[in-house]
């Protein structure tokens, strides 16, 4: 069984990435037209990441790619996931293939995090629309307070697609329930080098490589 492959969730993610991908397109032009200081002060280390996630991305779909979203829903069928917790939700596409996956896998759920509202409602509705909500469960708010409390014993998969500064402390929240041979995915890792640093220390109690585009796979030993 691939849910990914049948209606109602591949018409919508067909959709859902076509918006994507339009919306991406506009931010990185207007991106372009910023100078370098207002870049930075918007997403540099000191930028204040809810004013960016809330103001100025606040209709862009941050999405992961097609093919980051295939291999999320591979490594949750493969490693019979029933437990995955995802950092930045968006408007739900990487979601979308992780409660495909637990279906597919006879159940269990996603814990979601995004703080920006339109964007929780929007979401969700997408899940009611794939037939996926009895899956998932997207909480309100910054991940910070929301994923630090009300988490399962144990936890099979994680997507990191949030805040890029929050990498290292979102994982460090985790951490205690992440069970052996645990996966962590990572996107754009490559802006998040104190998270890096965390899983590839000698030590460290993770192995770390790169994958697809730039993204970071990470499995706790």
């Amino acid at each position: 069984m691939n849910t990914l492959a049948m209606p109602p969730l591949s018409t919508l993610l067909q959709r859902l990435f076509t918006e994507a991908d339009e919306t991406q397109s506009a931010f990185r032009a207007e991106r372009a037209r910023l100078s370098a200081g207002d870049r930075a002060a918007r997403t540099g280390d000191t930028a204040d990441y809810k004013t960016f996630y809330m103001t100025h991305a606040k209709g862009v779909h941050l999405a992961v790619s097609r093919e980051t979203g295939t291999l999320l829903y591979m490594l949750a069928r493969s490693m019979k996931a029933r437990s995955i917790v995802e950092f930045g939700t968006s408007f739900g596409i990487s979601t979308l293939h992780l409660a495909a996956a637990l279906k597919d896998n006879g159940g269990g759920r996603v814990i979601g995090s995004e703080f920006e509202p339109s964007k929780v409602a929007r979401a969700r509705a997408n899940m009611a629309a794939a037939g996926l909500a009895d899956l998932v469960d997207i909480r309100e708010g910054d991940a910070v307070e929301t994923l630090a409390r009300d988490l399962p014993d144990s936890i099979d998969l994680v997507l990191l697609d949030g805040a890029k500064t929050l990498y290292a402390h979102v994982l460090g929240l985790l951490a205690p329930r992440l069970r052996p041979g645990a996966l962590i995915v990572a996107d754009n890792a490559s802006m998040c080098p104190q998270y890096l640093e965390v899983v590839r220390a000698p030590g460290s109690g993770y192995l770390s490589v790169p994958v697809e585009g730039d993204v970071d796979l990470t499995m706790k030993v």
